[in-house]
């Protein structure tokens, strides 16, 4: 199977940078993932690599960063679903001012930066200890620590702060 025989070999001679590619753009925990992908995405388009070998390892690069990005839109996609359901009342409410809070809450957080809106959604609906959620994300404890400090203070202060945010839920 000559087929097999080539990707062999490529993966062979491409897994180890492939790897180092992937782990300085990814979390720990995301690294095998992405590489099975890239991989995967080689197999399936085999046919399509570049002839010239110089040129494979540009291409592996090229889908992995791809599949980066894919998975940032997900999160990214999914950070902004669960805003949208804080956002919605429940089916009964009991106290109007608890709407208008949750409103609120979820306005200030669309105003934060990525970091700081991973960092508390790991901790407030993930449910995970700073412990937890600093493995996730490959840092120490106590960097995390210092993160989530400062995506809360900062959090507190959007809140504080009543002007309206551009795409921000009416």
């Amino acid at each position: 199977m000559p087929g097999a025989a080539v990707f062999r070999r490529i993966f062979e001679e491409a897994y180890d940078d492939v790897v180092r590619f992937v782990e300085r753009r990814c979390d720990p925990a995301g690294v095998e993932d992405v590489v099975a992908e890239v991989f995967l995405v080689a197999w399936r388009r085999l046919a399509d690599l570049p002839a010239d070998p110089t040129g494979v390892r540009p291409w592996l690069f090229a889908v992995a960063h791809r599949t980066l990005a894919n998975a940032h839109r997900g999160r990214r996609r999914a950070r902004a679903l669960l805003v949208r359901v804080a956002a919605q009342p429940p089916a009964h409410v009991t106290d109007p001012s608890e709407v208008v809070h949750r409103v609120d809450l979820a306005r200030a957080f669309r105003r934060l930066g990525p970091r700081d809106q991973e960092a508390l959604a790991l901790v407030a609906w993930d449910g995970l200890t700073p412990t937890e959620a600093a493995v996730v994300l490959g840092v120490s404890t106590s960097a995390f620590s210092v993160r989530l400090s400062r995506a809360r203070s900062r959090l507190r202060s959007h809140l504080d702060d009543p002007r309206p945010t551009e795409g921000a839920l009416a």
